[in-house]
């Protein structure tokens, strides 16, 4: 059964973060707040060959000659003592 949650002292930046995600969702805020403690409370476990093939994917997508791996390697380590 489904039980009430109240919240209290929510700090306005956190609200107004939280608002606009709803909207942007198309959402009520108690369904976006659901949503947002599911997610982190309730992570969902992804096979590695899963997520392999969704970054295989993602990288087919991208133009020919955009990126270089030592592009990729300089991007990670900008801003890295």
């Amino acid at each position: 059964m489904p039980t009430s949650l109240t919240l209290k002292n929510i700090p306005d930046t956190l609200y107004e973060h939280l608002k606009a995600a709803a909207e942007l969702h198309r959402r009520s805020l108690n369904s976006e707040a659901i949503v947002c403690l599911e997610t982190v409370l309730l992570p969902s476990r992804v096979a590695v060959g899963d997520r392999l093939a969704r970054a295989r994917a993602l990288r087919a997508g991208l133009p020919e000659g955009l990126f270089t791996a030592e592009d990729i390697d300089a991007a990670k380590r900008a801003g890295r003592p």
